[in-house]
């Protein structure tokens, strides 16, 4: 699978894509909203790893950007936040997320949900190749 991994902090992006390369997925980074959503409009990406608050375009935005893009708006977004899971979700945007995960990120349960994510989108590719 081909992942994007957007957060401010480059220790957190070199521990998810070490997280991820060691599943076997290949990974690409962004600095911020603004980098991300860029660098999504030029690659297709089987699932989105979203930090919450970043300079420039925050994770909310980025979201909501892309869900409003065609080419974008399928693939499932992992939200990372700092806030709490309970202040994401009285968010409007929440609906956006496919998964909510807090910060600092648990090893085990980071890989269980990534996991989850990406069986999810092989089941939907396999439904469509079989259509």
């Amino acid at each position: 699978m081909n992942i994007l991994v957007v957060d401010d902090k480059k220790s957190v992006r070199d521990t998810i894509s070490k997280f991820l390369v060691s599943l076997g997925h290949s990974v690409n980074t962004a600095v911020n909203g603004l980098d991300g959503f860029e660098k999504a409009q030029k690659t297709p990406y089987h699932l989105y790893i979203i930090d919450h608050l970043m300079p420039l375009m925050n994770g909310i935005v980025l979201s909501r950007n892309l869900k409003k893009t065609p080419f974008c708006a399928k693939t499932p977004i992992l939200f990372m936040t700092t806030q709490g899971i309970d202040s994401v979700e009285r968010l409007p945007e929440f609906i956006l997320f496919s998964r909510i995960i807090s910060k600092p990120i648990n090893e085990t349960t980071f890989i269980s949900v990534v996991e989850s994510l990406t069986n999810i989108v092989n089941d939907e590719e396999l439904q469509r190749i079989a259509l």
